[in-house]
């Protein structure tokens, strides 16, 4: 994991929490994030501002376009586009999901970073820099970070927090599933052509 494990260990030694987060929930504070403000906290503030790293849980993925600030939508890349730029600069970047091989965004996608499968994964979460972290009901697709025009968007809700107790009770999550220590007890294999014992397939 490289720089990311090492700020991952700095922030568990900085973080008071009385007992383990297996045992006790952890608790922190957080900002209610609600409809359009997912795009400019969580992409524009978050995910474009990287320069450690990136770990990103979403059910469902989606090649959203990200406008530049100030293009007036003339320049959007999409957001596979945008994380081979962060990829070029050494932000590491882990991306879980629940989708199909099948969909094109997907496909570009593990051509250009490491990803996982895991068909139950239904949590969405966006980690910046093991700093700040997104938590809620939103996928990485235009509807759900709100990239689409108002109207056209989901609705949903979630939790911005720099917290480092939430932050790492949610990466040991992620960790468990990217690294297929749930997959041993997973009853759902028959549904996982790429068990995630074979991370970045």
């Amino acid at each position: 994991m490289g720089k990311r494990l090492r700020i991952f260990r700095a922030s568990r030694a900085a973080a008071t929490v009385a007992e383990p987060a297996a045992r006790a929930p952890a608790r922190g504070e957080a900002e209610l994030v609600v409809d359009q403000q997912h795009y400019h906290r969580i992409v524009r503030e978050g995910i474009l501002r990287a320069t450690v790293s990136l770990d990103v849980m979403t059910a469902d993925f989606k090649a959203m376009l990200v406008p530049a600030a100030g293009s007036n939508g003339r320049e959007a890349p999409s957001i596979v586009e945008v994380f081979r730029r962060l990829a070029a600069k050494g932000v590491e970047i882990r991306l879980l999901h629940a989708g199909t091989p099948s969909s094109a965004a997907l496909r570009e996608l593990k051509q250009a970073l490491p990803t996982g499968r895991c068909p139950r994964l239904h949590a969405k979460a966006v980690v910046v820099d093991c700093r700040a972290m997104y938590v809620g009901s939103a996928n990485l697709t235009g509807a759900g970070l709100g990239a689409k025009a108002d109207g056209r968007r989901n609705f949903e809700m979630g939790l911005w927090t720099e917290s480092p107790a939430l932050i790492d009770a949610v990466l040991d999550q992620f960790n468990a599933l990217w690294e297929g220590r749930r997959c041993e007890s997973c009853r759902r294999k028959d549904v996982c052509p790429v068990p995630l014992e074979e991370p970045g397939l």
